[in-house]
């Protein structure tokens, strides 16, 4: 025990040493897993924004405006002395359309300010040592139950977070047995809550093929897909992905840590070997799965224990020395008759 009545373990998100396995048959247990390495990393949330916001840039694509859009017209200014703006004024009479302000981009029917081109810097380059630190941060928070009720999963019939199956979960075929699987382990309701979640998108973007959108469900990672990939895709909410290409916008959607992650086992075991421990080094050329700086991070707690408090030096009283006032001779008569050499006599 540490500074505080703390373990010395303090610090690392996950505590436990081993997770339970459960049956993909009757939501059983039926093994034991060691606890990877990477689950236990420091959580890093700002870190996680950082890389998210950058990554997230890399698939958009180039938009801009019409070159001559704003300037289809022989608009020229009226010169000075008819006691209007200098502003290019579109020619002819007649109609409403004539004498009004063209081309600025302050008139109705002008140019835009600064308009879009196609050569922007659309995408971000993103460090590749910020890119793994962020994805296992990210891997950490989905071991936090806290962290993953906060942000708004329905896990409250969850038996343990992080949530193991069985290697059988990868072999289903039909959605129906999926969907069975996930409603023995307590998860479905996560699904229904992304079901029922879906509502037309605000804005322009239901005019441009993205009408709809929904909340996010559970993340499902898994070593080899033998079918578990199109029993789960037709769920709602739910997304699918392999343990070697773990992705930040599917670990962390919106840069928010503490995505419900459902693993299979041949996956969550692998993670060690991927992202490496104490004991085995990544596969990953040059990583090194990052460590928290202090053991306790309570500063408060470590700086009030008795452990510390006794072998500090007592509180110094500092004497407030106050300065003389000074008094006005020509006011006060007593500093005067003090002042005048014949009475001091």
């Amino acid at each position: 025990v540490g500074v505080g009545g703390y373990c010395s373990s303090q610090g690392k998100m996950a505590a436990r040493s081993v997770v339970t396995v459960f049956s993909a048959e009757d939501g059983k247990e039926c093994g034991n897993v060691s606890m990877p390495a990477v689950l236990s990393t420091p959580l890093r949330p700002d870190l996680v924004k950082l890389v998210h916001t950058g990554i997230a840039k890399n698939k958009r694509q180039a938009y801009a405006v019409s070159k001559m859009a704003g300037m289809q017209t022989s608009a020229e200014s009226w010169g000075t002395g008819r006691a209007v703006s200098r502003i290019p004024r579109v020619p002819g009479g007649g109609t409403h359309r004539s004498g009004q302000g063209a081309f600025g981009n302050m008139c109705r029917g002008g140019h835009m300010f600064s308009p879009n081109k196609i050569w922007r810097k659309w995408h971000v380059k993103v460090g590749l040592k910020q890119r793994r630190h962020a994805l296992a941060s990210a891997l950490a928070a989905s071991a936090v139950q806290p962290l993953v009720e906060s942000r708004g999963h329905e896990i409250s019939e969850v038996p343990e977070v992080p949530l193991v199956i069985s290697n059988d979960v990868q072999e289903l075929q039909k959605t129906s047995k999926a969907a069975e699987v996930l409603k023995t382990l307590g998860a479905l309701a996560d699904v229904e809550k992304a079901k029922n979640s879906k509502k037309i998108r605000t804005g322009k973007g239901k005019m441009r093929n993205r009408r709809y959108v929904q909340k996010r469900g559970p993340l499902i990672v898994y070593g080899e897909d033998k079918g578990i990939v199109k029993a789960f895709r037709n769920l709602p909410g739910i997304e699918l992905c392999c343990v070697d290409r773990l992705n930040l916008l599917q670990v962390a959607p919106g840069g928010h840590v503490g995505r419900f992650i459902v693993w299979t086992e041949d996956a969550f075991t692998k993670l060690n070997s991927l992202y490496g421990s104490l004991e085995e080094a990544s596969s990953k050329k040059g990583f090194v799965l990052p460590r928290p700086t202090m053991a306790i991070s309570d500063l408060t707690r470590i700086i009030n224990s008795d452990e510390i408090q006794s072998a500090l030096n007592p509180k110094k009283r500092q004497e407030i020395r106050l300065a003389p006032r000074k008094k006005n001779p020509l006011r006060n008569r007593a500093l005067m008759m003090k002042l005048n050499p014949s009475i001091a006599k």
